[in-house]
Order: C-alpha cells, then sequence, then structure tokens
C-alpha cells in the first residue's frame, strides 16, 4: 500500500538525499518542472507519477548506505607466508571467495578463488597446500574510507572481487559483490 506523502515530503527527502531535482526526475523518468511544481503544491500528481517518485527516492535512499552499513568486520586474512592449503581450509570453513593478504597490518595482496583456478589453469595442477600464499597471491583489494557512499564501492566492485574499509589508516572491515547482493534483497 502506498503511504501518503505530502509535496513538503518529496523535497524534504529529496534534499535529505543530496538530490536535485533534476536528479530526483531523472530516476523517477518525470520532467524536473513537475517535480517543481510538486514539490510547491502547484499540481497533484497521478498516483503512477508519485509511485515513481517515491520508488526514486527509495532507491536512492538504499544506495546512499555508507560502507559501514554492509561490510562485514572483523577482516579475516592471511599472511604471505601461510601455506595454501591453510587458506583454502580458511576460505572454506568461513564460506569466502577471496582473502586480503596481510603483513605488519598492512594489505600487500589478495587471493580468491578466481586466483587459485587461475593459477591451476596455468600452471597445469601444480598448485599444492604446501605451496605459500606468497607465490600465488595477487594486487591488494583496493580501500575506502567507513564514510563514504555504498556507490563508491559498487564502482570498484566491477573491478575487484572485494574491497576494505579504513579509518584512520585501519582496516575495519571488507565488502564483497555478494554482500551488495544481500542488501538489495536478490539473495532471498
Amino acid at each position: 500500500m502506498l503511504e501518503l506523502i505530502t509535496p513538503e515530503d518529496v523535497r524534504q527527502k529529496r534534499i535529505e538525499l543530496g538530490l536535485t531535482q533534476s536528479e530526483l526526475a531523472s530516476r523517477a523518468g518525470v520532467s524536473q518542472p513537475l517535480i517543481a511544481r510538486i514539490e510547491s503544491g502547484d499540481v497533484d500528481p497521478r498516483l503512477s507519477t508519485l509511485r515513481r517518485i517515491v520508488d526514486a527516492l527509495n532507491s536512492a535512499e538504499q544506495q546512499k548506505s555508507t560502507v559501514r552499513d554492509v561490510m562485514h568486520s572483523p577482516v579475516i586474512w592471511v599472511t604471505p607466508d601461510e601455506r595454501v592449503g591453510e587458506l583454502v581450509r580458511l576460505m572454506d570453513t568461513h564460506g569466502f571467495s577471496q582473502v586480503p593478504v596481510f603483513e605488519e597490518g598492512v594489505c600487500i595482496g589478495s587471493v580468491s578463488a578466481d586466483t587459485i583456478a587461475a593459477h591451476i589453469t596455468q600452471t597445469g595442477a601444480e598448485l599444492t597446500k604446501e605451496m605459500y600464499v606468497r607465490d600465488i597471491m595477487e594486487e591488494p583489494f583496493p580501500t575506502v574510507p567507513l564514510t563514504d557512499d555504498l556507490s563508491v564501492v559498487v564502482n570498484l566492485l566491477r573491478l575487484h572481487p572485494a574491497v576494505l574499509m579504513v579509518e584512520e589508516g585501519n582496516i575495519m572491515g571488507v565488502i564483497t559483490k555478494h554482500d551488495i547482493i544481500r542488501l538489495v534483497g536478490l539473495d532471498r
């Protein structure tokens, strides 16, 4: 059921979300002048138009989530001197498909299920549980301040399997593609 929303509610929510009238109009598929007229109370929109505006505001609010709202903490990690067998056990135990590699508190690399599969494919079956993580690790995951919008993380996840959250130089959490899917409820 559609909650009653007043012109002032539309205006207030739009401003809270940091959207211009043009941005809201674009998201809702209506014109900017219509948004201005609705907010000023000059026009009484059709229910279908109001529904699109409310949906656009709700979508913008969901995207406005910060990384703190979605991240997992504490971060499970390995060192470059750990064996691949231990890494695989850790990934299996926790259900992770990627793990950051830390050395002296600094993320220096990462390993994902794709990394392991690529190594096996490229070298035959030469990947053994006795190999070291440093022998197969890839570049570290990117980092984002805890205060950033989730949209920053979503863009980074297009190129990386995970993103680490930092606060005052300390790693505070991690977000993966699966976390984003869970956020929008596609994994139910």
